[in-house]
């Protein structure tokens, strides 16, 4: 039998370090998760919710090869959110998903932290296509597909979520 390694790579921007989670984020992350902006999100929700959320972010690249980063400003290692492929076991295919903070909206941050993620799953996954799904009435996140040039492609019924919109990102050859 072969042990398997967990690598996160690092992914820098011009302005971002898009790195793994790590247990000295919690606090910053339950503060995250226990806020209003998780409204879309299944939240807000408590401490030990987060931790298992936190856990989920860390343990996706382990079992998918893949998965979402904590975002930060180069030189700050202060968590702003989460932003990667996101791909639990009850979504038709992965997704580019991003969630930030109050102090990193209307920043470009979710835009520039979802850019650099495209590009790894174009690049480096080589992958042809890939999606993001958008719960009804979240409207700054439409408004950020739509500035990533993305366009509908149907709609996901989650039993959860509701019905939430695909948003179809360019295919590698228009975005780059």
């Amino acid at each position: 039998m072969t042990d398997t390694v967990l690598h996160i790579p690092t992914l820098v921007t011009e302005r971002l370090t898009l790195r793994a989670p790590r247990a000295a984020d919690m606090d910053a992350y339950a503060a995250f998760r226990a806020s209003d902006q998780m409204r879309h999100l299944d939240g807000p929700a408590s401490r030990a919710a987060a931790w298992e959320h936190l856990a989920g972010v860390a343990g996706q690249w382990l079992l998918r090869g893949y998965g979402r980063w904590i975002v930060t400003m180069t030189g700050d290692d202060a968590p702003l959110g989460v932003v990667g492929i996101y791909h639990p076991e009850d979504w038709p295919e992965p997704e580019i998903g991003w969630s930030v903070t109050a102090a990193a909206e209307g920043r470009g941050i979710a835009r520039e932290a979802a850019l650099a993620t495209r590009e790894y799953a174009y690049r480096v996954l080589g992958w042809t296509t890939i999606a993001s799904f958008i719960a009804a009435g979240n409207t700054r996140s439409e408004a950020l597909a739509q500035r990533l040039d993305c366009t509908p492609d149907g709609v996901f019924p989650h039993a959860e979520y509701g019905d939430m919109t695909i948003w179809r990102h360019p295919a590698p050859e228009v975005a780059a």
